[in-house]
């Protein structure tokens, strides 16, 4: 790019050298359209670093590889921005990437890196003198604290774009992981509880039961958050939150006959649900398996099947102990509604759904809004798609695939990893109703209609997690769109076509002849 500003004139000339663009005259002081600010805005060429990372560079502080004390200084060092990222959800690839850069950075390009479920190896070739060097770190954590993965992305930008020594690099690591939260508890436990209210009036419920989400919620994290100080395992928390959902449930099925009230309990369980799945290993379950990675990819679909499991058990215990002292079932309903009449309600609601998940998970204030567009775009689609005749797993494969590009676009502009942007969109489209729904035709010995439903939820999340993963490759692979650029404003591109040039063969030029000297 080549920008040429005349000192003493009225305007600015703009020159693309190698796209074949007109050249641009952009008056001074000339106000543009909101849109097209907004629009280069998000196309401005900044990247997340999971886009710009793709070949290991040359290093921009090599260390002696005779000094062990500095190569086990950058191998801890990469091993530890890995555990970050890995246990925040990242897939094997992606992890292993990152590894690789930091350890390249400081000239240790040749590394073989083992990354698992739980644990990353790497061994460092230092040549054919000096034996290699390795190192092991265990991940004993699962963390959904989306600042703290912002953190170490940029942290891993200022390693790739400075000369910043291990050992700061490693002081600045350090803050990273001890810092607190930015967010009080009290603020997640309000994320969450938002969330199964957005939830439940995307799928169609009123007033009555968004509040009765809210509140179910707020009582399931707290109950959670004390059973977990005991350390009891997560699969138990997962049959207390399950059975926590369906109680108020079964209390308000009970008592809408006689108060007169028009609700869907099931609604509640279903929004219970929804909460209970979000942020578990989905995504990198499915996004391991499709890159490469079958045993961390079998590792985390185990979990997932695990937690749905105590979700499914504890929803089962509070329903047959209502059963049993003669309580209402909330009733499934498996006609599915016109769900595109109310376009603007379940848009906002979609939107608010991601954005609640990304605030209950510390994102930061500016991935919020990230999330909430993601949110919002996602939910358009798969109502989009399915009212034109589809079914829900291929709707919600097209709205992940939008969201997973989307996301990736407004994760460069929030400079924000686009896992963050791309968990939270699909959020709102988890099948958390499903679910219920098999699981009560189970119980009620309709086997042929459970078995439908679990196979559509099993179906509609695999859908989610492939379709983001497809719609980031498309971001990392188009990573810089050469219809949209910036120069100051967003303008109309004009594509010229290359002149064609045609060769002519040229006859010889005429040999000058002198006039014969006449002969004597």
């Amino acid at each position: 790019m080549d920008t040429s500003t005349r000192p003493g004139g009225e305007n600015t000339d703009t020159r693309v050298d190698h796209l074949g663009w007109r050249r641009l005259r952009l008056r001074r002081g000339r106000r543009l359209p909101v849109v097209s600010q907004a629009v280069g805005k998000l196309v401005a060429d900044r990247q997340a670093t999971a886009d710009t990372i793709v070949d290991a560079p040359a290093p921009l502080q090599p260390i002696d590889l005779t000094d062990d004390a500095r190569v086990a200084e950058v191998l801890d060092l990469a091993v530890r921005v890995g555990e970050v990222v890995l246990a925040s959800g990242t897939g094997v690839i992606d992890t292993t990437t990152q590894v690789r850069f930091i350890a390249a950075t400081y000239g240790l390009a040749r590394c073989d890196i083992d990354v698992t479920y739980d644990a990353i190896r790497i061994w460092a070739d230092r040549g054919p003198r000096l034996p290699p060097a390795s190192t092991m770190r265990i991940v004993h954590y699962r963390s959904l604290d989306f600042t703290r993965l912002a953190a170490v992305d940029r942290l891993t930008r200022r390693i790739r774009n400075e000369v910043v020594a291990p050992v700061d690099a490693r002081a600045a690591l350090d803050t990273i992981t001890s810092a607190p939260h930015p967010y009080h508890r009290w603020m997640a436990t309000f994320g969450w509880s938002l969330l199964a209210a957005a939830i439940a009036a995307l799928l169609g419920g009123g007033v009555v039961v968004a509040a009765v989400s809210f509140g179910t919620t707020l009582a399931i994290d707290r109950a959670n958050r004390v059973l977990n100080r005991f350390g009891l395992p997560f699969f138990f928390q997962h049959v207390v939150g399950g059975a926590i959902a369906a109680t108020p449930a079964i209390v308000l099925a009970t008592l809408a006959g006689p108060l007169g009230i028009e609700v869907d309990p099931a609604l509640i369980i279903a929004a219970g649900i929804t909460v209970l799945l979000s942020g578990l290993q989905l995504v990198g379950a499915v996004q391991d398996g499709i890159t490469g990675a079958p045993i961390t990819s079998t590792a985390r679909m185990l979990e997932v099947l695990m937690m749905t499991g105590g979700i499914i058990a504890g929803i089962a215990l509070a329903l047959r102990i209502g059963d049993v002292v003669g309580a209402t079932v909330p009733p499934i309903v498996l006609t599915p509604g016109a769900d595109i009449t109310d376009l603007p309600i379940k848009i906002v609601a979609g939107a608010v759904a991601a954005m609640a998940f990304a605030l209950a998970c510390y994102a930061e204030r500016r991935a919020l809004a990230a999330a909430a567009g993601s949110g919002a775009a996602g939910t358009i689609c798969y109502l989009l798609v399915q009212q034109a005749g589809f079914g829900p797993v291929l709707a919600s494969g097209v709205a992940a695939t939008v969201i997973g590009m989307a996301g990736g676009l407004m994760a460069r502009r929030a400079l924000t990893p686009p896992l963050v942007v791309a968990v939270a969109g699909i959020t709102p489209l988890l099948p958390g109703l499903k679910l219920y729904r098999g699981l009560n035709a189970v119980l009620n010995d309709q086997l042929a209609i459970g078995a439908n439903q679990l196979l559509a939820a099993f179906g509609v999340g695999c859908a989610l997690a492939a379709g983001v993963t497809l719609g980031e490759w498309f971001d990392r692979t188009v990573r810089r769109p050469r219809i949209l650029r910036r120069f100051g404003a967003l303008r109309r591109p004009i594509v010229r076509r290359r002149p064609t040039v045609r060769l002519r063969r040229r006859s010889a030029p005429p040999v000058p002849t002198s006039p014969i000297p006449p002969t004597q």
